[in-house]
């Protein structure tokens, strides 16, 4: 059965590869993992730090163990560059672990699209810094013309 498009579409527009970023952020903030597979392709490939995964059914295992460690994630993207089929977005989100102790995780993303504007590969490479509760930037709903969720 062939998947269900998504737009936008590939080759994407400063305004459609921008609208796919906000799309990519509004879903991780959600935090729910089914929802968040559904934007890659069956046989999408990932690799996030040191993991590699292939398909939906591994990427939502993955992301529910993630978001079982990392409590009260919060996340920012930035589209960084486009083109064709391909965005980069660089990102940063803050979390905290079971003891309390926060953190902010910067990272870069390159990602490929297929032609229905599913994600059919996601590169992702993080670095975590530790933080103090008082330290976060990440607290507040976005407000404002550009506000995400």
């Amino acid at each position: 059965m062939p998947e269900t498009p998504r737009p936008p579409l590939p080759p994407f527009t400063a305004e459609t590869a921008l609208e796919k970023v906000r799309a990519a952020e509004a879903a991780w903030n959600s935090r729910d993992p089914e929802r968040v597979a559904l934007a890659y392709t069956e046989d999408s490939e990932w690799r996030n730090r040191d993991v590699f995964l292939t398909g939906r059914a591994e990427i939502t295992a993955f992301l529910r163990d993630k978001w079982s460690r990392e409590l009260d994630y919060r996340l920012r993207k930035e589209l960084w560059a486009y083109t064709g089929d391909r965005i980069a977005v660089r990102f940063e989100y803050e979390w905290h672990d079971a003891a309390g102790r926060w953190y902010r995780s910067y990272g870069n993303e390159n990602w490929e699209f297929a032609a229905n504007g599913l994600m059919r590969r996601r590169f992702a490479s993080i670095d975590d810094v530790p933080i103090r509760q008082h330290e976060r930037r990440l607290t507040a709903p976005p407000s404002g013309p550009d506000a995400r969720t």
